[in-house]
């Protein structure tokens, strides 16, 4: 199975900011819209940030002003700067590309916020 290879988790305080990065090997292409999910322990993975092609985005309200997705079509990547983290933000971060011919995911990375 073709994964996506993400980067930059750690721990930081509260109120601190890491930045993610999460690379497609060229095997995959035709990338449409690729995201970031998250997953705290004990809940669902959800769906938090998404970027088209076309570099429009979305974000679910909880991360709206504190996070930002970013892409780089030429080097299949996807980037998230986190900014003003809390607590809640804890959890493993997951990013994921979309194409025509299936869904490919990341290995996770753990982000932990605590002081």
């Amino acid at each position: 199975q073709v994964q996506l290879v993400e980067s930059g988790g750690g721990l930081v305080q509260p109120g601190g900011s890491l930045r993610l990065s999460c690379a497609a090997p060229g095997s995959i292409f035709s990338i449409n819209v690729m995201g970031w999910y998250r997953q705290a322990p004990g809940k669902q993975r959800e769906l938090f940030a998404t970027i088209t092609s076309g570099s429009i985005s979305f974000y679910v309200d909880s991360v709206k002003g504190r996070f930002t997705i970013s892409r780089d079509n030429a080097k299949n990547s996807v980037y998230l700067q986190m900014n003003s983290l809390k607590h809640e933000d804890t959890a493993v971060y997951y990013c994921n590309a979309g194409t025509r011919v299936g869904t490919f995911w990341g290995q996770g990375t753990q982000v932990t916020v605590s002081s």
